[in-house]
């Protein structure tokens, strides 16, 4: 069977999902037990990357969050939305009260028997309107709702309208929510919010599982409808089927259903509705099915998606060990948002980010940087950025993990997307590490690749690794052995791209070419350098001890 997904809003992603069609034309006893294809989360292809901002301390760090990019900050969860969910045997209670006659109606047909008010010609009309909204390719959303059969199928949800009548009607409902918003807010405005939150508690297993697709629907739409479905009570019910001993297919429905109510961040989701669901998310995180884990995980990923107090919720129910372990694991669409939701923890405190590292984040990390998948190169390497934006025992837990040599394999061959992540990771490293750690990322092999990179067409990649160079060289003065450091730039080529730098057409990067130049590499510099080589004082391998930290500003933590 096949799935449609339709009426993604822009900036929204793929959250609503199409009911697909149960298979055959006419209705016969046991069309209640198909094989129905649902999708998984359907989530946005990637999502808006967050950036910290240069700033002067780390509490300037930690509030200077702007979402600068979209092409930088997005997650691809494709690869969720194209897996179809198999709806297994339902309920038969529905399915004996069903007629068993086979019909063809014509569009106008449909509008008229809907309406009707003999039971037999309005389940088969409603049915036919429902076939017609699963259908794969153009399903006619607005033509229904233009001829006015939302209002009608909203009257069909309320007893004591039978519950076959009730799914067929829910099942309609939901094709037409997973449109456009304009389509959804039909649904909304026709008075549906209300008796689907009341079929939450029908006896009847498929009408109760209509009703909860059918609000995530609505409520993945945007925050507007999502409050709207928290404010109507949906929360208690949902937790409560969570309780009780449904399928494997209901229940990705109700996860996937409260993802959709954590989902969205203007405004966030009210502080009492995430203090009821953060329970149960808690507990779905321990389930073994992936699906379920999947949209568990997202559901935490934008809980995280915000300020440190929003963090800090999540971190409190312990969530961290758990999540890292889904992280290091082989299933993409879980390792995905468990590792987005690890990244978003660290952009928090550097109590938050300790926790993060405490519960193994950075023993996590090595494989994911090397990962098949650039998507999940680049989500790892965002989430080291913010670890090395932190403060200096952070820095050297990174070192200590051996993270290192995958950073700057990164820097050399990765997709140019991951590169830039790998940039921010030194920059965010090089300004807040001390001078022993720093010589310890140069002797990691970081500048060679750095040197490379300052061709690249980026104007913010090349500001910021003159930025790195400038920091590098001022801390290798202050230990003198800015002599040895000038003769590895000058061996790299880096010497030579940075003077032609000196004539690019952009002014902040012409001045930093300039500035490095004059400053380390001018004539006089150059006879000091030498003098300095040939000095028995010199030393090109030194230990510090208390060694002086780069003054340059800091990049810190990147939302």
């Amino acid at each position: 069977m096949e799935t449609r997904l339709v009426g993604t809003p822009a900036g929204c992603g793929q959250h609503l999902r199409l009911r697909p069609e149960a298979g055959g034309s006419g209705f016969l006893p046991g069309d209640f037990l198909p094989g129905v294809n649902m999708p998984a989360l359907d989530a946005p292809e990637e999502r808006l990357r967050k950036f910290k901002y240069w700033g002067k301390d780390a509490s300037v760090r930690r509030q200077q969050r702007v979402a600068a990019s979209l092409e930088l900050r997005k997650a691809k969860k494709d690869e969720q939305s194209l897996k179809r969910r198999n709806i297994g045997p339902l309920s038969s209670d529905v399915a004996s009260e069903v007629p068993a006659t086979r019909v063809s109606l014509t569009l106008d047909e449909i509008i008229k028997g809907v309406n009707s008010l003999d039971p037999t010609l309005c389940f088969l009309a409603t049915q036919a309107a429902r076939k017609m909204l699963s259908q794969e390719r153009n399903p006619p959303l607005k033509v229904m709702v233009e001829a006015g059969l939302i209002p009608r199928l909203v009257e069909l949800l309320k007893p004591p309208v039978p519950p076959h009548l009730q799914f067929e009607a829910a099942w309609a409902l939901t094709n037409i929510a997973s449109g456009t918003s304009e389509q959804t807010r039909a649904v909304v405005e026709g008075g549906a919010i209300p008796p689907l939150t009341e079929l939450l508690s029908s006896p009847h297993a498929t009408v109760c599982e209509q009703a909860v697709w059918a609000l995530g629907n609505i409520a993945g739409d945007g925050p507007e409808f999502r409050d709207l479905v928290i404010s109507g009570g949906a929360i208690p019910h949902l937790l409560a089927l969570l309780s009780s001993a449904i399928p494997i297919t209901f229940l990705r429905n109700v996860t996937w259903t409260l993802s959709n109510l954590c989902r969205n961040k203007n405004p966030y989701p009210s502080q009492a509705a995430v203090r009821q669901v953060l329970p149960a998310l808690t507990h779905l995180l321990c389930h073994h099915d992936s699906e379920v884990l999947s949209d568990t995980c997202w559901a935490l990923s934008y809980l995280t998606d915000g300020h440190n107090e929003r963090i800090g919720q999540v971190v409190d129910t312990g969530v961290l060990p758990r999540l890292v372990e889904l992280m290091a694991g082989s299933e993409l669409s879980v390792l995905s948002p468990a590792l987005r939701t690890v990244g978003n923890i660290v952009t928090g405190t550097d109590q938050q980010t300790q926790k993060a590292l405490d519960a193994g984040m950075l023993q996590a990390l090595p494989q994911l940087l090397r990962h098949p998948k650039s998507s999940v190169q680049k989500e790892a390497t965002w989430a080291l950025s913010n670890v090395a934006a932190g403060p200096p025992h952070h820095i050297q837990q990174l070192i200590a993990s051996d993270i290192l040599p995958a950073l700057v394999a990164l820097l050399k061959s990765a997709e140019f997307k991951v590169q830039k992540e790998a940039v921010w990771t030194v920059a965010n490293f090089t300004t807040g590490a001390s001078v022993e750690q720093l010589f310890q990322l140069v002797h990691a092999g970081v500048l060679g690749p750095l040197m490379d990179l300052l061709t690249v067409p980026d104007v913010r990649i090349v500001v910021i690794i003159l930025d790195v160079v400038a920091c590098v060289l001022q801390a290798a003065e202050k230990v003198r052995e800015k002599a040895s450091l000038c003769l590895l730039l000058e061996e790299l080529g880096g010497v030579d791209r940075i003077e032609a730098l000196q004539l690019h057409e952009n002014r902040q990067i012409s001045r930093s070419a300039l500035s490095i130049i004059e400053k380390h590499f001018s004539e006089e510099e150059e006879e000091a350098i030498s003098f300095s080589l040939w000095s028995p004082e010199c030393s090109c391998v030194r230990i510090f001890e208390n060694p002086p930290r780069c003054e340059a500003p800091r990049p810190g933590r990147r939302l």
